[in-house]
């Protein structure tokens, strides 16, 4: 078996990327964090435009999400990033109309090429289309899109494309069920 060299690691992210990063940090931890999910929704979402987020004025994002690049977050009406997701966007994140991530999910649009010796970062946006809810600590891979109206079971493990108007769930996420909305 062939020794994984990693001191010709690539990484295109720099030092102006990571002192931003920084200040984010900060800025969300102390500005942000203190304000209970029922207030300061408004506030939050000035914060995350002042670093370049793209969120409609009925977007929800909770206190205790960690957004990791809100630059690359764009967010439509009506969506929510509920209570502890873990959104490492490093790739842009779309969240079109009337989408929820549930609690405790993690979006994850970057990973590393494994088939490179020098372990590149790579990375690819997800996207949450219109309708489409991902249930409570599932997991979004990178390059993955949900479709319209899909929904996500919790605890899943999502890897490829979703669907529109389906039902997945599992590790890793398998088709369960057609959504059919009885009104």
């Amino acid at each position: 078996m062939k020794e994984l060299d990693l001191s010709n690691y690539k990484n295109n992210l720099g030092f102006k990327h990571q002192l931003l990063r920084f200040v984010w940090i900060i800025v969300w931890f102390f500005f942000a964090k203190p304000f209970p999910r029922s207030t300061g929704r408004k506030w939050k979402l000035f914060l995350l435009r002042i670093f370049g987020a793209s969120v409609h004025d009925t977007a929800n994002v909770y206190s205790t999400a960690k957004i990791y690049a809100p630059w690359n977050l764009e967010m439509h009406e009506y969506s929510c990033i509920a209570s502890e997701v873990d959104c490492y966007n490093v790739d842009k994140l779309i969240m079109e109309k009337h989408t929820v991530v549930s609690q405790k999910s993690f979006l994850c649009t970057a990973s590393h090429d494994i088939s490179d010796s020098s372990y590149p970062l790579i990375t690819a946006p997800i996207i949450i289309k219109e309708k489409s809810w991902v249930g409570a600590s599932s997991f979004i891979g990178m390059g993955v899109t949900v479709g319209e109206g899909a929904v996500v079971g919790a605890t899943s493990s999502v890897y490829n494309d979703v669907r529109e108007w389906t039902v997945v769930g599992g590790n890793p996420a398998k088709f369960l069920k057609k959504r059919i909305i009885n009104d």
